[in-house]
């Protein structure tokens, strides 16, 4: 009788065992798996918000700069991981102005709403993300946003 006793008690011992391995084997795969999740999720979120950062502050004119030179003015209405939609769009055009013989001749910038171009275009661009260099926001009393609200 003590002899299964002693049998019985090893026989449980080693279940215990058995047990106590598989549920730290299970802790760590849990473990593991959480950890993969939250790094995936992350590194989504994450890719997800570079690509979407919102570019305009409402209200205000940008000023779009692109990777040629040139640059835009106007109000950014929508934006998407690839584009950008610029409505009421100015430029800057230099003028020659005509000046005496033997004078160095004098340029002056002119703000160009869109639109009145040969092709007639509509005042709005969609413009590639990968071609802005960067966008500021004017304040409202610099001379080209009182200009744009003065055409408007």
């Amino acid at each position: 009788m003590e002899i299964q006793k002693e049998e019985l008690n090893q026989e449980i011992n080693k279940v215990e065992k058995k047990v106590s391995s598989s549920k730290r084997k299970f802790s760590w795969k849990i473990f593991i798996f959480t950890i993969a999740i939250v790094v995936i999720v992350g590194g989504a979120y994450f890719l997800y918000w570079k690509q979407n950062v919102k570019l305009a502050e409402k209200g205000r004119i940008q000023a779009v700069f692109l990777v040629n030179g040139q640059v835009y003015f106007g109000h950014i209405v929508k934006q998407t991981r690839n584009w950008i939609i610029l409505r009421d769009v100015y430029y800057l055009q230099i003028q020659q102005l005509s000046t005496k013989e033997g004078e160095k001749p004098k340029s002056q910038p002119t703000l160009v709403k869109l639109g009145n171009e040969l092709h007639k275009p509509t005042s709005e661009m969609k413009i590639n993300r990968d071609q802005i260099l960067f966008v500021e926001n004017l304040k409202s009393d610099s001379p080209i946003s009182e200009t744009i609200k003065k055409a408007e």
